[in-house]
């Protein structure tokens, strides 16, 4: 599932809310409010379901430890008192043994649907927290100032290049450098860098970046030197590249492989 963009590589908005295209073609817009409404309600299922199977284990303690040969004479005893006779040892045995079981039974079918319903919860807040996350990082390099001004490539090759960089830790974005170390800001000590910091740190240790960067992708040896006007093998015009991804064809291993595109 990934962002639909407009011609301007800007996020498609529908009720204000961005367009997500899923692998089958199939759009669907993205209603964060709603979806953060749905984990909350989805967290306090989650609790309570917990709290039941706590109270069932709690229950389930109170035959730990339990002298067969005691509860018999216990039960002879109550017997005892509600019939007014006697009754033989092995018919309390009996009964208590089907008591016991019937509960162990009970106990254990409840434990099942507890433990079912909380790993299904638990798969459907884990999976609407990933589509905020996408969501939340996806949406930083479509709106990305930098890749705007000084990218030669779109938003969505960068971050198919870079995303990998990029976490949501407690609803901030953290960036991390190649050796898995934060990345921090070069202007505010201290304090880790921004979006648009961080992305051009990451470039600046690429390197292929002059591929990818305006004004450094179309001169040199990789520019287009025929006569014909035609790009050679290393470049690739932006109406041939935007073609290309109209097509669904991935760009991804052109850029990787040292290929520019060019105005």
């Amino acid at each position: 599932m990934k962002l639909k963009l407009d011609d301007n590589n800007l996020a498609v908005l529908q009720d204000g809310k961005p367009v997500y295209l899923h692998d089958d073609g199939r759009e669907i817009a993205f209603d964060g409010a709603q979806a953060f409404g749905k984990i909350k309600q989805l967290t306090g299922e989650n609790v309570a379901y917990k709290k039941r199977y706590e109270d069932a284990e709690a229950a389930h303690k109170l035959f730990e430890g339990l002298e067969p040969e005691a509860a018999r004479k216990a039960i002879e005893l109550v017997k005892n008192f509600d019939d007014k006779k006697l009754v033989d040892a092995g018919k309390v045995e009996e009964v208590r043994a089907a008591a016991v079981k019937e509960y162990e039974e009970k106990l254990l079918e409840v434990n099942r649907s507890d433990a079912a319903q909380s790993k299904k919860l638990q798969a459907q807040l884990d999976q609407m927290t990933n589509d905020l996350y996408a969501e939340k990082i996806g949406g930083s390099f479509n709106r990305s100032k930098v890749i705007a001004e000084k990218f030669a490539i779109p938003a969505d090759l960068v971050q198919a290049r870079f995303g990998s960089a990029f976490k949501v830790e407690n609803g901030q974005i953290v960036a991390y450098d190649t050796a898995g170390n934060k990345i921090y800001s070069r202007e505010r000590a201290g304090e880790l860098a921004n979006f648009d910091e961080a992305i051009e740190m990451l470039v600046d240790q690429y390197p292929y970046k002059a591929q990818i960067l305006k004004g450094t992708g179309a001169s040199g040896g990789g520019a287009s030197g025929n006569g014909s006007g035609k790009p050679s093998e290393k470049t690739m015009t932006r109406a041939e590249h935007d073609q290309r991804v109209a097509r669904g064809e991935s760009m991804g291993s052109f850029i990787r492989g040292g290929g520019s595109i060019v105005d």
